[in-house]
């Protein structure tokens, strides 16, 4: 995914909380992961960062209280998002902990 640095978003000068260039921000970002969205499913690095921003962006106490609560709850979906896409955890059984548990005791002997 190719990012043009001259588009104005790169452009604007580093100040403090900006909630016009933080919105601007995440919407470019959730229109790159619809656009490269694929059939296994999104970039995750792209989605957690679009639900940090959306986060950021809703504890703004500048932001109007409409658009906090939207950007808090649309966090809260990308979370679900980035939730679905991580790998599940690696299933142990009990068994299989005391074993691994022992052998390392054994190496360490």
């Amino acid at each position: 995914m190719a990012l043009d640095r001259h588009d104005p978003i790169f452009m604007a000068p580093p100040a403090g909380p900006n909630p016009e260039l933080m919105l601007s921000a995440v919407l470019h970002l959730m229109s790159h992961y619809t656009a490269h969205h694929s059939a296994e499913g999104g970039c995750i690095k792209l989605a957690s960062v679009i639900e940090r921003h959306l986060k950021a962006l809703a504890s703004l106490p500048e932001l109007a209280p409409v658009l906090s609560a939207t950007c808090q709850q649309l966090s809260e979906q990308w979370a679900h998002v980035v939730e679905r896409q991580l790998p599940p955890p690696e299933r142990s059984n009990f068994l299989t902990r005391i074993m691994t548990r022992a052998r390392h005791a054994g190496s360490l002997a």
